[in-house]
């Protein structure tokens, strides 16, 4: 299965239409139909429903779009970070994040980067910690900003300094939000929306020392702007980090920090025994100098 088989086939996906995918990759409708018949010969199955005006994937096709996208960007990253010289560093650094109020430190740390290396470029995406380490797995990213804890055997990592400070999102018509601390009986009578991550959920059930909180859990969300959303439409506690909301309306949202201070520590982390591209490895060295970190 050729890389330049399956950017056909990723063309096709996209346009809906073989005589526009044709004329995006410049080459002729029968070649392009021949490659088409070839790869679905190639993997025995049917990957398009054509139609008088449409082509559409089947679920066989939309399999290999998803596998195809993902074998399409890391050649391509593979080929950039072939090219990549100690002398010319250049690239792409792709980092995943769940919204977090670390983002700023790296980010601070990306922009001093490039004032060093203009070539590098960064890519940063938001996702839970699940696909933010499925990615990292996969090699489509080269770092994560994850909380803690971290599974040591699957990577490397270095701590950040900002912690991150747990609180409680509720709409302003709420009383909870007059006030200027959430103790956890405080929340005895609401209806919560947990983060659905188990490590995390631990952390939370500890703060809870006064009541177990399980059968307050109407909701559960991996992310802080989803938890927003279900909170704007019920009369739920969503609990949340503080700064993963950063543009919220106060006129419509408050966000109250918990007593006693709860916090959870930030890492990047990259995967273990797996060398970093130039670019990557470059970024990591300058962080670490940052960081005041050996």
């Amino acid at each position: 299965m050729e890389i330049r088989v399956l950017r056909y086939f990723l063309a096709v996906a996209r346009e809906e239409n073989i005589t526009k995918a044709a004329e995006y990759l410049n080459i002729t409708q029968p070649t392009l139909s021949r490659q088409l018949a070839m790869l679905e010969e190639e993997t025995g199955t049917v990957l398009f429903q054509r139609g008088s005006r449409r082509i559409k994937l089947t679920e066989e096709g939309l399999l290999l779009r998803r596998r195809a996208e993902e074998i399409v960007s890391l050649a391509d990253m593979t080929m950039e970070e072939l090219r990549s010289a100690e002398d010319r560093i250049s690239g792409t650094v792709t980092i995943g994040t769940g919204g977090l109020k670390a983002n700023n430190t790296v980010i601070a740390a990306a922009e001093s980067f490039r004032s060093q290396y203009p070539n590098v470029r960064f890519s940063i995406f938001t996702g839970t910690a699940d696909i933010v380490q499925d990615r990292i797995d996969s090699g489509l990213a080269d770092f994560g900003i994850l909380l803690e804890p971290v599974s040591v055997e699957k990577y490397s990592f270095i701590r950040l300094k900002q912690k991150e400070r747990w609180a409680v999102l509720v709409r302003k018509d709420n009383p909870l939000s007059e006030k200027e601390k959430i103790k956890a009986d405080d929340l005895k009578d609401q209806k919560l929306v947990f983060p659905g991550r188990p490590s995390v959920q631990s952390e939370l059930y500890s703060w809870f020392s006064g009541f177990d909180p399980e059968n307050n859990i109407a909701y559960l969300s991996n992310l802080s702007l989803t938890a927003a959303d279900i909170v704007m439409n019920s009369d739920g506690a969503a609990l949340i980090l503080e700064g993963s909301l950063p543009y919220y309306d106060p006129e419509k949202l408050a966000v109250i920090p918990l007593s006693p201070l709860l916090e959870s520590g930030t890492v990047l982390a990259y995967k273990r025994q797996v060398p970093l591209t130039p670019a990557g490895a470059k970024f990591l060295e300058h962080l670490k100098c940052l960081l005041g970190i050996e």
